[in-house]
């Protein structure tokens, strides 16, 4: 199963994003990217690659479900 996550660009530095996702700090590809978002742009991240720019809205909702569920699998027995 692949999950991309969404995150919040802070800087770009020659095609490769600093993205913020929850309390970290990742890099991301912009290479797949039609054309290169600005810092505070929500994109979608998966295997160090930007894959599309999302609605500030739409990245904190989808935020708020991965933590839901996260915190449902801690909490359930499998």
């Amino acid at each position: 199963m692949c999950l991309a996550i969404p995150g919040e660009i802070t800087r770009i530095e020659e095609g490769v994003a600093t993205v913020r996702i929850g309390e970290s700090l990742r890099k991301a590809s912009l290479l797949l990217l039609p054309e290169e978002p600005k810092p505070g742009e929500y994109v979608i991240v998966h295997a160090g690659f930007a894959l599309n720019v999302v609605d500030p809205e739409e990245a904190q909702e989808s935020i708020r479900l991965i933590r839901e569920m996260a915190a449902c699998a801690d909490e359930e027995p499998l």
